[in-house]
């Protein structure tokens, strides 16, 4: 039975992880369903469809580059009050852009502000599983697994704003900025509620004066790795798995179900899957959720048939947030209190380089063998990931 308490804390992590939802759900995923139409439209190759993304990585690199140096000036809180408002609007400008070149501007800029809520919702989680330590790796979990809503989300909004018209595909971006506008509100009411829990605001630059010593990253290299190989592979099959499925003849409404499931299955990863984060404090828990999303990719690579699909789907959904959990956990388990932003935000820069990487090649080797090839390219990679993280040990930089 939950107590009051424990249900308040599972409350504002659920509320808090509309952030991740808009960050990555909508801000991001939500591209996968409006790529089919805007190729179409816009005359893209799939390198051309796949560099949208990259763009959208590279300003999440920038965000990440840029969050260690501003969350001196600035608490966890109002940076990730500043991303949510930043990228409503943002996502909204998609609907007024038809020329490549702008829209590539667009997803960079886009992708810094979602890297500001992406990192700081992370701090804010970190900070709550750790005022309820029974309950960290489902706090986590929620938090990340509400990325789950903006996938549910988009795969409803999407079609149904797509029109027959020139640029048709413009008013899904307004719907979708909507969206982002009513998640943002909730999402910074938590935040705001989860800071003034702490009594004082608790500013980036307190954690950092807190300890003097310097996270030895070297010892996290492994992790490191694999994580930014997880970046490339998941996210070769989040930008073209809705035009693989397109391009073997499954229905909107077929195409549809199966993000439902995806993001439904997200959504529910964090009881799958807590556990498993409060109990491992080396790399391990990326290294079976890396596995799992290698096995969930290749799938429809082998298989192109609706049931194998959403199998899939749910597999893919079920981990792949998860996976970006466990190394908040592992940041969470190893470092101390004062080293948390720094060691998410190594963890989000090998991720953006991943991402920059993984539309681009994975685009690349479509137009020239298929969409099947390059997700099998993306499924080797997340394998190799998985061999990596397991060789990823504890350390003892916390009792430093």
């Amino acid at each position: 039975m939950q107590t009051p308490q424990r249900s308040q804390t599972l409350m504002l992590a659920a509320r808090l992880s509309l952030g991740s939802a808009i960050a990555l759900g909508l801000a991001r995923f939500s591209y996968a369903l409006l790529l089919p139409a805007m190729k179409v439209d816009l005359g893209w190759s799939f390198a051309q469809a796949g560099a949208m993304n990259t763009a959208n990585a590279l300003g999440y690199l920038l965000g990440a580059l840029a969050f260690p140096r501003l969350s001196r000036r600035w608490s966890a809180g109002a940076l990730f009050n500043a991303g949510c408002l930043a990228t409503a609007l943002l996502m909204a400008t998609g609907g007024l852009l038809s020329d490549t070149h702008g829209l590539l501007v667009q997803r960079v800029v886009t992708g810094i502000a979602s890297a500001f809520i992406f990192i700081s919702g992370g701090v804010l989680a970190a900070r709550l599983a750790s005022a309820s330590p029974r309950d960290a790796g489902l706090v986590l979990g929620l938090y990340y697994g509400g990325t789950g809503w903006g996938i549910v989300a988009s795969a409803l909004l999407v079609p149904v704003t797509i029109v027959g018209a020139v640029h048709g595909w413009q008013f899904a971006w307004f719907a979708l900025a909507v969206a982002c506008a009513v998640f943002s509100i909730i999402a910074i009411l938590a935040a705001r509620k989860i800071e003034g829990n702490e009594g004082a605001p608790f500013p980036a630059r307190a954690a950092y004066a807190a300890t003097r010593s310097h996270p030895m990253w070297p010892q996290f290299a492994l992790a490191l790795t694999g994580y930014g190989l997880f970046g490339v592979g998941y996210i070769g099959y989040m930008t073209f798995i809705v035009a693989l499925l397109r391009n073997a003849g499954m229905s909107a409404v077929v195409v549809t179900g199966f993000y439902v499931l995806l993001g439904a299955a997200t959504i529910v990863s964090a009881r799958l899957w807590s556990s498993l984060l409060d109990r491992v404090r080396g790399g391990q828990a990326l290294a079976i959720l890396n596995a799992l999303l290698g096995l969930a990719t290749l799938m429809p690579a082998l298989f192109t048939q609706p049931l194998v699909a959403f199998v899939s789907g749910v597999m893919f959904g079920a981990t792949f947030l998860s996976a970006v959990a466990s190394t908040t956990a592992f940041v969470r388990h190893n470092l101390p209190a004062g080293h948390w932003a720094k060691g998410i935000s190594a963890f989000t820069i090998v991720f953006a380089f991943g991402q920059i990487v993984g539309p681009m090649v994975i685009g690349w080797v479509s137009d020239g063998a298929g969409l099947a090839r390059g997700l099998i390219y993306s499924a080797l990679l997340l394998g190799v990931g998985a061999v990596l993280a397991a060789c990823q040990k504890p350390l003892d930089a916390r009792r430093n």
